[in-house]
């Protein structure tokens, strides 16, 4: 399963798994997004419309797919939001939760789901692979949402590599810094800029998607008795390293 697999990050990890000759299950919330990436396809899939964030919706997606494929190998917990950017001081709660709830709660429910699955089926196991990104170590202004949530996937993903360790679940977490996607089309080239910690704005380089799909298909490649428990790929020139 793909969350999020109606755009972005989503979209070109399910084409390239497809082509790796993965049984794909498109998740999201828009049919129409996930049915015009299905037909981009190569091999089978399905799609279900699922809100990651929305209570018990995960766990009877993931026990109801589980009962009828059989098994599930592979979750890349990918859904996820930025939300609207504020200082500290104007963040408002609503804003804050939406974050938090997608991002955050969402990937503990779908790893969750993916997690009870892996254990039960014979044999046991199965790989969970949670979309992090570089500001898992390093802020952006006015994101501190988004900042908090992917420091916290981080303890996730290490929680569910500790107690994936007896049922041959592994977990690991990809970090990524500017993926040319929709949710950083504003930074890029020839863009106004992200915002800098100097308050200034500049553009900034950023790396072609179907690169963090390559890694995506690397990570999910290998043996169950072999992890990446964490990798970071990035635009090279990118402010990350350093002092900006």
């Amino acid at each position: 399963m793909v969350t999020g697999a109606g755009s972005g990050i989503g979209e070109a990890a399910a084409i390239a798994l497809s082509e790796h000759g993965y049984y794909l299950v498109l998740a999201g919330r828009t049919r129409s997004n996930l049915q015009a990436v299905q037909r981009t396809l190569v091999g089978p899939s399905e799609i279900v419309e699922l809100d990651v964030a929305a209570p018990a919706a995960a766990g009877k997606v993931f026990a109801e797919l589980a009962g009828r494929l059989g098994r599930i190998d592979l979750l890349i917990n990918n859904a996820g939001t930025f939300g609207t950017p504020a200082p500290v001081d104007e963040m408002l709660e609503s804003s804050w939760r939406e974050v938090i709830d997608t991002n955050l709660t969402g990937a503990f429910l779908c790893a969750q789901g993916a997690f009870t699955a892996m254990k039960s089926q014979q044999p046991q196991g199965g790989r969970i692979i949670n979309i992090g990104s570089v500001s898992a170590h390093t802020p952006r202004p006015h994101a501190i949402a988004y900042t908090a949530s992917k420091h916290a996937i981080t303890g996730l993903t290490k929680s569910l590599s500790l107690e994936g360790r007896d049922y041959s679940i592994a977990c690991g977490q990809l970090d990524i810094g500017n993926a040319a996607t929709a949710l950083l089309a504003g930074i890029g080239p020839g863009t106004h800029g992200a915002l800098q910690a100097d308050g200034a704005r500049r553009p900034e380089p950023t790396m072609n998607v179907q690169e963090v799909a390559t890694a995506i298909v690397a990570m999910a490649a290998l043996p169950l008795s072999t992890n990446i428990a964490t990798m970071t790929i990035m635009a090279t020139a990118m402010p990350y390293v350093g002092r900006g």
